[in-house]
């Protein structure tokens, strides 16, 4: 999958990795009391759960899989993904051990079926522009230059958010990331297209994205393309009817 330069006009006819890796293993400290009995991608939004509008965007780009991993309250979760029809689902099983991002990547890299890989936290809620933004991920990537390519949002468009950005991004998409007192113009949304390249050398057992994503950024190999549509942060109960009140108005 080798692409040109970043383009202004995606080509949304191109080729959508097979194979995504869904987020979906954390504890939902912030959620609570919400999480008392139930992991938070089951928490409802919009008339569903959080992690089944996450497939509905995989269907529609066409992604034919998607890795799940589990911890907190595993058994709930596993059983709901039964139920989930349209796309193949594969458990990565983290109940002995939370792994974290990357560590939970890793740990599910032996059901990922494609390099590049879609990867998508469960427990976000993004409405797409007049494309879907895992389209507009595999129009811009170029294989000869990512490691990891990042979907970000600008400020104006994150709703709930109340952090100080995440990342600069440059004319030809590279970014970087916000100073320590300073604030940064886009806020990743929790996806982003992944090559298994990003993965070598890692840490053993549990380890953040993050360390990977640095390694990249100092190796010129992590960049970044802005999401067209709405983004927003659903990490505390009263974001529930926040987003839902924001979609009713439109």
């Amino acid at each position: 999958m080798k692409k040109a330069a970043l383009s202004l006009r995606p080509n949304i006819n191109c080729e959508v990795p097979s194979t995504a890796m869904v987020m979906a293993a954390g504890l939902g400290k912030r959620m609570r009391p919400l999480t008392a009995t139930r992991p938070k991608p089951l928490i409802e939004l919009a008339g569903k759960p959080m992690i089944d509008h996450v497939f509905d965007h995989l269907k529609d780009a066409g992604v034919k899989k998607a890795v799940v991993n589990v911890h907190y309250l595993a058994d709930a979760m596993e059983g709901h993904l039964q139920t989930i029809d349209g796309i193949e689902i594969a458990v990565s099983d983290e109940r002995d051990e939370l792994l974290e991002t990357g560590g939970g990547i890793v740990h599910a890299m032996e059901h990922i079926d494609s390099d590049p890989f879609i990867s998508c936290n469960s427990d976000n809620f993004w409405v797409d522009g007049p494309t879907n933004s895992l389209k507009i991920l595999a129009s811009h990537w170029d294989d000869e230059k990512m490691d990891a390519l990042l979907l970000l949002v600008p400020h104006a468009r994150s709703f709930n958010h109340k952090g100080r950005g995440d990342f600069h991004m440059d004319r030809q998409g590279r970014i970087t990331r916000r100073g320590p007192t300073k604030i940064a113009p886009y806020v990743f949304t929790g996806i982003q297209m992944l090559s298994k390249r990003l993965f070598t050398d890692v840490p053993d057992g549990r380890f953040s994205t993050n360390i990977l994503w640095d390694r990249a950024i100092e190796a010129g190999r992590c960049y970044g393309v802005s999401h067209p549509g709405l983004w927003f942060d659903v990490g505390y109960p009263h974001a529930i009817q926040e987003t839902e009140l924001a979609l009713e108005d439109g």
